[in-house]
């Protein structure tokens, strides 16, 4: 059993704070790989998860993208850190949290993409001014940060 597994043992179901990152991972071609979710069904995001015991969050931005994609992740940058109470979540179980996501770019990975069906339907790269309307609302932010940041040009919305 993981971190949060543990945790929700002990606490059930109320509110807790947890930290998680995620990595906007961007091609030679500055396509961003979004991964397209099973929870909520269908919805599109960027990788990442929640932090267990003695990770850094670079740490975890680097693990669950290789947990999830099969591709190894370098030279992260950080585009923002992201808490409030406009970051709670109520899962599906029932469980609820507010989250800290720390968001990080890079245009560095290597690797034979894979998908880990147990989260996700498909990956894909997609350009900028081409993103999925139906997206994670957090994740659409970070990606409009990021974006605003290094895309000025595009009329990405």
């Amino acid at each position: 059993m993981g971190y949060i597994e543990d945790l929700r043992a002990k606490v059930g179901q109320s509110p807790v704070i947890l930290v998680g990152a995620v990595a906007v991972i961007v091609d030679e071609q500055n396509r961003i790989l979004l991964q397209q979710r099973k929870f909520p069904k269908g919805v599109w995001g960027v990788p990442g998860g929640l932090m267990e015991l003695a990770e850094s969050t670079e740490d975890v931005a680097k693990r669950e993208v290789y947990e999830e994609t099969g591709l190894e992740i370098s030279d992260l940058k950080l585009i923002n850190v992201y808490s409030g109470s406009d970051h709670f979540i109520k899962a599906q179980n029932g469980d609820e949290f507010y989250v800290v996501t720390v968001a990080y770019f890079t245009h560095n990975f290597e690797g034979e993409m894979k998908v880990d069906t147990s989260e996700s339907i498909k990956y894909e790269f997609f350009s900028p001014d081409k993103l999925p309307k139906n997206m994670v609302k957090s994740h659409r932010l970070i990606l409009d940060e990021y974006l605003h940041k290094h895309y000025s040009t595009y009329d990405y919305k």
